[in-house]
């Protein structure tokens, strides 16, 4: 979809719901700050009368605008969508390890509600609940394929106890771990 496909209506609509489906294929340019945002953006939205669309940087650039700080158009990824990269980053790295939520907010460099709340915004789910679904994740591989004892395989994905171990298996797997084995044997089988 081009800029030529959508009116200024729609573009205006697109920014004003933050779509970032749209990031990329048009540019927000501010007549009265000399910015220009991604569609998606999400600073404060100015008057309808001072925003003019751009389909490139280059073009919006060319006419005296400067980047916007926040969303970063100029950069492959939001920073949002950088900072979750991060986050799995670490997550997937680390874990086996005793992880909380201060602890990747450190490793990030920023307050825990801060990264809970964007990280939310943008995978529809905790960085708890993802450490969890990478574990049961890891936890489903090494039943499936290895011979490990449920105990071993439940501190090797990362649990610190058996009892939550088999509670958010159940949870996320629908099978106690037990059951995720046997099914696993008879469909290979």
């Amino acid at each position: 979809m081009e800029k030529e496909n959508l009116s200024f209506d729609e573009m205006w609509e697109k920014v004003m719901a933050c779509d970032r489906k749209y990031d990329g294929l048009f540019y927000t340019a501010v007549k009265t700050t000399k910015i220009y945002c991604r569609p998606s953006c999400r600073s404060r939205k100015p008057k309808k009368s001072n925003v003019t669309f751009y389909t490139t940087m280059v073009e919006a650039e060319s006419n005296g605008f400067r980047a916007c700080k926040r969303c970063q158009p100029e950069t492959e990824f939001s920073p949002d969508e950088e900072l979750t990269r991060r986050v799995m980053a670490y997550l997937t790295t680390n874990y086996r390890e005793s992880i909380n939520l201060p602890s990747i907010a450190d490793h990030v460099g920023m307050s825990p509600f801060y990264l809970e709340r964007v990280f939310k915004q943008e995978t529809s789910e905790t960085p708890r609940s993802c450490l969890e679904r990478i574990r049961v994740d890891k936890a489903a591989h090494l039943l499936k394929y290895t011979d490990l004892s449920n105990l071993a395989i439940c501190f090797e994905a990362g649990f610190q106890s058996p009892s939550n171990f088999y509670r958010i298996f159940r949870k996320l797997k629908g099978y106690s771990p037990t059951e995720f084995r046997k099914q696993s044997e008879v469909m290979t089988s």
